[in-house]
């Protein structure tokens, strides 16, 4: 068929033109953008990002993602997790389609991840394969405490520094923060280049698109600054590790009922700074705990707890004070005369673990 096409008026072909020019020229703004930060064109391919996570870490990754937003934006990550399957897809196909497309993938390692088959044994293991025949990058994202260093992670290197859980930082944003600079260094090292520094790699201003050279500038080693906390930080740091030992509870006290069918449990939150939980066998009250902000010191900075749910506040079995002598928030606990103190630093999930044992000895001795 040879007719000309129908075009429509001289006013809509002006209008068409105006709109292809105009998209041509957002193209052009964006790939001088992108050779203005020193990424040449065949870096510029997005990232496919996966996250290998239990979903009682569910909210933990929504934070890991809202942190990578930056990445997202610049047009370097495409992420993916099982929450974005549509609906009447196949799970485990979909699951296992991205996770073999995937880059660089990220394991968010927690007690629950552990546990859990599908993450552990399934995604893990093969993202394990993936890593040691270089067709992907496995990142460790250390978000709670467990036992991880004994997993066929720990031959690799995980986030943040010095493998300090999310879940322990005083300033859960600082955490974060610190795993999207591991991400980002993950990215150019899967995109081939060098794993050069931020700063080591900015560009000079009018310098053709290419990598700028990474020059090792000699210095110390010996360049820590020791942090200074403010009230606002510990207060915020005693408020989250109380908050965390009240969800604690409430997890451990179903967990034991879903297992043993003749214990019933109860937590009453009592006001914003006490709670009280029971725990009955065969309907006989079995062992019992008030867990209160505040103790001995006049900062109110402590978290205690005494062995009954009568919800008072000015006796206890157990503290735990804030401590930042080591440069870090954590704590020390103040036992009764039953176990004594302990100078050892601990952070939220140890004080939840040892406030829970205490209240959980008389229930778990054998009648």
């Amino acid at each position: 068929m040879n007719e000309r096409p129908d075009l429509g008026s001289e006013d809509e072909v002006t209008s068409v033109c105006f709109w292809v020019a105009a998209a041509i020229g957002i193209g052009l703004i964006r790939r001088r953008h992108i050779a203005a930060r020193g990424l040449s064109a065949h870096l510029v391919r997005m990232t496919k990002l996966f996250f290998s996570y239990s979903h009682k870490d569910e909210n933990l990754r929504n934070e890991l993602e809202t942190h990578l937003a930056t990445l997202r934006r610049e047009g370097l990550i495409e992420a993916f997790h099982d929450r974005r399957i549509p609906a009447g897809a196949h799970l485990d196909d979909a699951i296992d389609a991205y996770l073999e497309e995937a880059d660089v993938i990220l394991c968010l390692v927690s007690p629950d991840f552990i546990d859990s088959e599908y993450c552990y044994s399934r995604e893990m293991t093969r993202a394990l394969e993936k890593d040691a025949a270089g067709e992907a990058k496995v990142i460790p994202v250390i978000v709670r405490h467990c036992d991880w260093p004994n997993t066929p992670l720990a031959k690799l290197r995980g986030t943040t520094r010095d493998n300090r859980p999310v879940k322990s930082w005083p300033d859960r944003d600082e955490a974060w923060l610190d795993v999207a600079r591991d991400v980002r260094i993950a990215l150019l090292a899967a995109s081939g280049r060098a794993l050069a520094s931020t700063a080591d790699a900015v560009p000079v201003a009018g310098q053709a698109s290419q990598t700028a050279p990474v020059v090792q500038r000699p210095r110390s080693a010996n360049v820590a600054v020791e942090r200074r906390f403010t009230d606002l930080d510990r207060d915020r740091f005693v408020r989250q590790t109380f908050e965390f030992v009240t969800e604690f509870f409430a997890n451990s006290l179903a967990e034991v009922q879903a297992r043993a069918l003749h214990v019933e449990g109860s937590i009453v939150n009592l006001d914003a700074n006490r709670f009280t939980a029971a725990a009955y066998r065969d309907g006989r009250k079995a062992a019992a705990i008030t867990v209160f902000m505040g103790g001995m010191s006049r900062t109110g900075r402590e978290i205690s707890f005494h062995l009954s749910d009568d919800g008072a506040t000015n006796t206890s079995n157990g503290s735990f004070y804030i401590s930042d002598d080591e440069g870090e928030l954590a704590f020390k606990s103040l036992f009764g005369s039953f176990r004594g103190s302990q100078e050892k630093l601990v952070g939220s999930e140890e004080v939840a673990e040892q406030i829970w044992s205490a209240f959980f000895e008389p229930l778990s001795r054998t009648r």
